[in-house]
């Protein structure tokens, strides 16, 4: 058994199989994953899991050069936005912040390799992470 922080089976291969400038999307309970996508449904309920402890567990274990959220976040939950970036920048020292608007986001995320469904309800608790290379 895997003994880290990401035990999600789905989540630890897909990530392994990432090259550089590959991407994942983690998002909220409401977020349309496109066709041809893959998703990786982890909603159980109303806030499980939470956006922020998947969010920490896949950055356990992916290497990240860039991430990219909406801009309505900086508005709409002022509070998950300074966790995220917290949360992010604690796991990657030089990382890249790129704001879009929402529905070119959700366009955006028709290039990732899997997408991540969470429980949350918060506004906008919406993530790509663009992967780095380890060396």
């Amino acid at each position: 058994m895997k003994k880290g922080l990401l035990i999600n089976s789905e989540i630890s291969y897909g990530i392994s199989k990432l090259g550089h400038k590959d991407s994942i999307v983690i998002g909220d309970a409401g977020l349309p994953v496109p066709h041809g996508v893959q998703r990786v449904d982890l909603a159980v309920s109303k806030g499980i899991p939470s956006f922020l402890s998947v969010l920490s567990a896949v950055l356990s274990e992916q290497k990240i050069e860039k991430i990219i959220l909406a801009e309505e976040i900086k508005t709409a939950s002022t509070t998950l936005h300074e966790q995220i970036l917290s949360v992010c920048k604690g796991a990657e020292g030089n990382l890249e912040i790129e704001y879009v608007p929402h529905e070119e986001f959700k366009r955006n995320t028709g290039k990732c390799k899997f997408a991540v469904r969470t429980g949350e309800f918060t506004p906008f608790a919406n993530i790509i992470l663009i992967s780095g290379v380890v060396f």
